[in-house]
């Protein structure tokens, strides 16, 4: 039954092309973010890596997620994604393979977490962020426009971190 799974149960593919088991971030708090490089939103990999830096070493784990879903704004090859966002923004947490983030084909963790999250909670358009609890438990979601370092994600994440 999808409401006894946890994040724990999916594996992802890593930007590598290798299996990503989300079980490796049992005990963190993670942030899966769907992301595009062409967006007018891609300017929040800044404040994801601000993110990721200030709380890394406190147990939070940001994920990357490219995609092409929306608007077409992820057109590049996993490779020509990691360059870009580690040239561009100094990108150091870890991406997930492009992947489809919405809809019947969406990766099993997507469909699963848009289930935890309910209609309005499912991704609209790029840089749409879950959370998830030390537990791998779905904690919350956050729009496109949600600022990473804002008042809103930064209060839950640090109570999920506690």
């Amino acid at each position: 039954m999808a409401a006894d799974k946890t994040l724990h149960d999916f594996t992802i593919t890593g930007n590598d092309g290798k299996p990503m088991p989300l079980a490796q971030f049992e005990g963190k708090v993670v942030l899966l973010v769907n992301t595009a490089s062409e967006c007018g939103y891609t300017p929040q990999y800044d404040e994801l890596e601000k993110l990721w830096e200030s709380r890394k070493d406190k147990g939070l784990v940001i994920i990357g997620v490219p995609s092409n879903d929306f608007g077409g704004q992820e057109p590049g090859t996993n490779e020509q994604i990691a360059t870009f966002c580690r040239n561009n923004y100094g990108v150091t947490f870890p991406f997930a393979d492009k992947s489809v983030v919405s809809g019947s084909d969406a990766i099993p963790v997507y469909k699963w977490a848009g289930e935890q999250a309910g209609m309005l909670g499912r991704p609209k358009w790029n840089f749409h962020k879950y959370l998830f609890g030390k537990d791998g438990k779905f904690i919350d979601w956050f729009s496109t426009p949600a600022k990473p370092m804002g008042p809103k994600i930064t209060k839950a994440i640090d109570a999920a971190l506690q």
